[in-house]
């Protein structure tokens, strides 16, 4: 939720800046005359079209794992309309970009055959873990969840004592299993894409919230960003 990477050998974190991540032009200065209120209702209304794609594609799947794509993108879809609403948003289209990018890649994932099913357990359980894990740490933020980067309060509690983004782990534990469950080379190019973007979006988070001194406080305490003693 910067720029820079953890020190692993000191053991000491950087603290993330607060320098752009794409150079500003005519677009972005257009952009940031847009009113947040009114970004904001428009991504609700794509994450919302996508939902309702994904649950077609879903329920005409033959897959029997399909349904199990839905409990994360659901949960995002809820939280997304049901968050709190701050003026501390990025209004940079490039964050922005990233960010719808990072959201809609898995929404539209199309659920295919089970094509190794000796791996099914594996997958299943990467796919329930990683949702305890997501909605775990989405009940910390509980109506501060977003989509583009925003200041909607720091959190250090439950799972972000461990990790500063426990909920991009989450899906990425999930993400990882529905490639085991329904494996395919679209599916395998949108979530390349997606988290190309998502680690993108965490770096575009952390160069916000690093203007934050509770946030800096923060970055020194918890060193990793998603997965403990690695990134």
């Amino acid at each position: 939720m910067g720029q820079t990477r953890m020190s692993n050998i000191a053991g000491t974190p950087k603290v993330p800046g607060p320098g752009p991540l794409i150079t500003d032009g005519w677009l972005d200065r257009a952009f940031r005359q847009a009113s947040p209120r009114a970004l904001d209702r428009i991504e609700q209304v794509l994450i919302a079209g996508l939902w309702v794609l994904l649950l077609n594609r879903v329920l005409h799947s033959l897959n029997g794992y399909a349904p199990l794509v839905l409990i994360s993108e659901t949960a995002v879809m809820v939280f997304v309309l049901i968050r709190r609403s701050t003026q501390d948003i990025s209004l940079r289209l490039g964050d922005w970009l990233l960010a719808i990018a990072a959201t809609a890649a898995p929404l539209m994932i199309q659920p295919g055959l089970d094509m190794f099913p000796r791996l099914a357990p594996l997958g299943l359980a990467l796919v329930l873990g990683g949702n305890v894990v997501q909605g775990l740490a989405k009940l910390s933020l509980r109506r501060s969840f977003g989509i583009a980067p925003a200041n909607r309060g720091v959190k250090s509690d439950g799972l972000y004592r461990f990790v500063r983004h426990p909920m991009y782990a989450g899906y990425l534990m999930v993400h990882i299993g529905i490639m085991v469950l329904m494996p395919s080379p679209l599916n395998a190019v949108l979530y390349a894409i997606g988290w190309w973007a998502q680690i993108l979006r965490l770096r575009a988070e952390e160069a916000l919230l690093g203007q934050d001194a509770a946030y800096r406080a923060y970055v020194q305490k918890v060193c990793y960003r998603l997965i403990p003693g690695v990134f």
